[in-house]
């Protein structure tokens, strides 16, 4: 997140980045070492469980709402919700499902399953949106929040259902499901969204307020990231880890490339779903899979296979689309 973000501006108005002598290469040195910090902070005890489990919260209850109300309250809800948009959206992540159904046919349930939902569940809230922000700027964090939100009406669903059907887990499914209508970021991109369209003004010092917050999504977000990250489980799994990571970071973004080109929407709205799509395998897998019956081992290192890997594959992307 940079200095021009929390500058407001009038419907509709695009705010870029400022700060324009920092080069993408810097941009993402800083981003990796983040989570390094976080991932030697927990290692070596300054980041405790509880504490890290803290950290996140203030992430995902006030930062990144934050971010997401402060990026999409003022915009034009008609160009940021397309038809285009959400057929593109549901279209890549079912084309990556079967393509990962494919490549995970064989072994055991508790693996397939898991590798299965981590080749197309990204970490789009703690990693993606603050990253299109940082990167991208403002105008294209405003569409990375509307792709947050549809497309985890879409993976979060499917990742419950693929999980309970394959490892034949006896689970509450109602209650995992009724959790994405109580997701704290979702509420607030409603919440934005209807001030939006609604046409309300925000008062220029709470919008302020929240750009400022909206700073502190990344670094913190990746620090938390950082912290949650286990080298484990290599034994037997280094073939499937592979697979899950070349379909997360590399055929999911390329894809989104594909399909949002030949829908021929904005260049900004088609590199933003490129770089969310590009996000590593989300965090909250290991905790799906830990409660449905998946190998949780086996996630937590896909997790931070693909988080390693996404920092390089998002960089070149990056570059390849400036």
């Amino acid at each position: 997140m940079t200095d021009g973000d929390a500058c407001p501006n009038p419907k509709g108005e695009a705010r870029e980045p400022t700060g324009s002598g920092v080069t993408l290469a810097e941009r993402f040195a800083f981003m990796f070492a983040l989570v390094v910090l976080g991932l030697l902070a927990r290692r070596g005890g300054a980041l405790t469980g509880p504490r890290n489990e803290r950290l996140g919260q203030l992430a995902f209850y006030v930062l990144l709402p934050a971010l997401v109300f402060s990026s999409t309250h003022d915009r034009d809800l008609e160009a940021l919700l397309s038809v285009e948009l959400v057929v593109g959206l549901v279209a890549v992540i079912a084309s990556l499902l079967a393509l990962a159904w494919v490549a995970n046919r064989h072994g055991a349930d508790d693996r397939r399953s898991v590798a299965l939902v981590q080749s197309y569940h990204g970490n789009l809230g703690y990693f993606g949106v603050p990253v299109v922000a940082a990167t991208l700027g403002a105008s294209a964090a405003a569409t990375a929040s509307v792709v947050l939100g549809v497309a985890a009406l879409v993976q979060i669903p499917i990742t419950i259902l693929v999980l309970v059907t394959i490892n034949d887990a006896d689970a509450a499914v109602a209650g995992e499901l009724r959790s994405v209508a109580t997701n704290p970021i979702l509420l607030t991109l409603a919440a934005s969204l209807a001030v939006a369209s609604l046409d309300v003004t925000v008062p220029t010092t709470v919008d302020a307020g929240l750009a400022s917050l909206s700073a502190l999504a990344l670094p913190v977000a990746l620090v938390a990231v950082g912290g949650s990250l286990r080298a484990t489980g290599y034994g037997g799994s280094v073939g499937r880890t592979g697979r899950v990571v070349a379909l997360k970071v590399l055929v999911m973004p390329v894809l989104a490339w594909l399909v949002f080109t030949t829908l021929a929407v904005d260049p900004v709205v088609r590199d933003t779903v490129v770089v969310m799509f590009g996000a590593p395998t989300a965090v909250s897998t290991y905790v799906y899979a830990t409660e449905l019956g998946g190998d949780a081992t086996f996630a937590s290192l896909n997790v931070f296979a693909t988080t390693l890997a996404a920092l390089g594959t998002l960089f070149v992307f990056l570059r390849f689309l400036a």
